[in-house]
C-alpha cells in the first residue's frame, strides 16, 4: 500500500487553487441520469469516488468521459437501472442513484451499502423518502427493489436533515407529478448546487440553503453545461494546516460563505482570515488559543467533517479544549494515532477533551477514513521530526493529490509506491 512521508516543522505558504466539491459533483453526476442528450459537468475532482460513479453510469448504459477536470457523458442509451453490486460496495454514495434512475425507469435495484467507519448510516430516510412519492419498496436480503408507475407529489418530513435523502427525493421529484415539499431539509451548499444544476435541466425546485424545499415535478430535461463550487472541506483542510503550521497561506477559487463557521473559530483561536471575492488569506503567527467548546451540527454549524481537523490544531493551544460530536458516533478513530504523535486527547462518550501541548511528533500512523487521514496529514505538517501515513487510499477518496498541493506550500511530503522501502531519512527531498 501507498504512504505518505512527512518531514514536519515547517510553516506553510505560498498560493493553491482549490479543486470542486466532490460532495456536490457525485450527486450531479448521479442526477445526470434525468436528461437525455450530451452533458458537460466542468470543475469535477479526479478523485477515486468520481471514478466509481462514472464506472456505475457507464455500467449501467451511459457515456462518460473524464478529461481535465472535466465530465462530458451522455446518458440517451442508458438500458440498465440495476446497479452492480461489486461497484456500489466501492462507494455508499451511490446509494443517490436509487432517486434518479427511479424516476427514468420506474424501478430501480440496489444493495444494501453496508456500514461505514466513521459510524452508521442508516438509508431509512432515503427509502421513507421514495415510498411518500408512491414507491413501493421490497427488501430481500442484501438486496433493495424500488418501483413506482407513477411517481407522485407529497409533503415529506425528514426527521433528520440528511443530505443523500434531501438530494434522492429532490432528483426523483423533479420528475414526480405534481408538487413536493420537504421539511427539514439539508441546507449544505451541495444542496444548493444540486438545484441549481438540476433547474439547469428544465426542473422547477425552490428553497435549496433554507429548512424548506419546494419542487414542482416536470416530464422532461434537457442537458446542460454547469460548474460544480469548490469544495469548502477542502478548503477548510488547508485554512486549519496553514493555522497549525504557523503559515501563511492565500487560497484562490473559494467560497466563504460556505465556511462561516470554520472562519469563527478559527478567528476565536487567534487565526487571521480574510478574503475578498473567491480569494482568501490565512495567516497565523503565534501559538493558537484553547477553545471552551467546539460541536459539530448540520450545516451551518461547524461540520462534523472538519472536526478531525479542528482537534489537530486545539492539541497545539494552550489550555483545555472540548469537541463535541453529535453526527457520526464513530468519528474518533483518529484520536490515538494523534495520542502515539504526543497528542492529549481523551474521550468520553461524544466529547473529547484536548488538552494542548508543546509540540506534536513524528510518527508512523494510520488513516482510518476520509477525514481522518486528512488531519493526520496536517499533524505530520505541524509535527517536529518524520511521519509516514499509512491507508492513504482513505484519503485520496476526497483530496486530489494532497501531497502536489501542499508541495505547492512548501510542505515536505513524498508519496511512496508500494516496492519502495521507507528507511528513516531515505526518501526523495525537494
Amino acid at each position: 500500500m501507498e504512504k505518505l512521508v512527512i518531514e514536519g516543522g515547517k510553516p506553510l505558504a505560498g498560493t493553491i487553487r482549490i479543486q470542486g466539491a466532490k460532495n456536490a459533483a457525485l450527486p450531479i453526476l448521479a442526477a445526470s441520469i434525468l436528461a437525455k442528450g450530451k452533458l458537460v459537468i466542468e470543475n469535477v475532482p479526479d478523485l477515486l469516488d468520481i471514478q466509481v460513479m462514472l464506472n456505475i453510469l457507464n455500467s449501467l448504459g451511459g457515456r462518460t468521459e473524464l478529461e481535465n477536470h472535466t465530465v462530458s457523458l451522455d446518458m440517451t442509451e442508458l438500458s440498465s437501472s440495476h446497479i452492480p453490486e461489486e461497484l456500489m460496495k466501492q462507494m455508499r454514495s451511490s446509494i443517490f442513484l436509487m432517486g434518479p434512475l427511479l424516476a427514468r425507469f420506474g424501478t430501480v435495484t440496489v444493495y444494501q451499502p453496508g456500514g461505514c467507519a466513521i459510524g452508521e448510516r442508516k438509508i431509512n430516510l432515503h427509502l421513507q423518502g421514495l415510498e411518500a412519492l408512491g414507491a413501493k419498496i421490497m427488501e430481500q436480503g442484501n438486496t433493495i427493489v424500488c418501483c413506482a408507475e407513477q411517481l407522485k407529489g407529497a409533503e415529506i418530513i425528514l426527521d433528520f436533515p440528511s443530505v443523500g435523502a434531501t438530494e434522492n427525493i429532490m432528483m426523483a421529484a423533479a420528475a414526480a407529478e405534481g408538487k413536493t415539499t420537504i421539511h427539514n431539509a439539508a441546507r449544505e451548499p451541495e444542496i444548493q448546487d444540486l438545484q441549481h444544476f438540476l433547474n439547469a435541466m428544465g426542473a422547477q425546485i425552490y428553497g435549496a440553503g433554507t429548512s424548506t424545499i419546494t419542487i414542482e415535478g416536470v416530464h422532461s430535461f434537457q442537458p446542460c453545461t454547469y460548474r460544480i463550487i469548490p469544495d469548502r472541506i477542502v478548503a477548510g483542510t488547508m485554512m486549519v494546516a496553514a493555522a497549525a503550521t504557523r503559515g501563511n497561506i492565500i487560497l484562490e477559487q473559494v467560497n466563504p460563505q460556505h465556511l462561516t463557521s470554520l472562519i469563527h473559530v478559527l478567528k476565536r483561536s487567534g487565526v487571521q482570515v480574510t478574503y475578498s471575492g473567491d480569494i482568501m488569506n490565512v495567516q497565523c503567527g503565534s501559538r493558537p488559543k484553547m477553545m471552551e467548546r467546539v460541536v459539530t451540527s448540520p450545516y451551518p454549524a461547524f461540520p462534523t467533517d472538519l472536526q478531525s481537523l479542528i482537534m489537530v490544531l486545539l492539541s497545539l493551544a494552550d489550555g483545555l479544549s472540548i469537541v463535541k460530536e453529535t453526527v457520526f458516533e464513530g468519528r474518533f478513530k483518529h484520536v490515538d494515532e494523534l495520542n502515539r504523535m504526543g497528542a492529549d486527547i481523551r474521550v468520553d462518550l461524544s466529547s473529547a477533551f484536548i488538552r494542548g501541548v508543546p509540540r506534536l511528533y513524528g510518527a508512523t500512523v494510520e488513516a482510518t477514513d476520509l477525514r481522518a487521514g486528512a488531519a493526520l496529514v496536517v499533524a505530520g505538517l505541524a509535527a517536529h521530526g518524520t511521519t509516514v501515513v499509512e491507508q492513504i487510499h482513505h484519503i485520496d477518496r476526497g483530496y486530489e493529490q494532497i501531497e502536489h498541493v501542499l508541495r505547492q506550500l512548501g510542505a515536505r511530503i513524498y508519496r511512496l509506491a508500494p516496492e519502495e522501502v521507507l528507511l528513516q531519512g531515505n526518501y526523495p527531498r525537494n
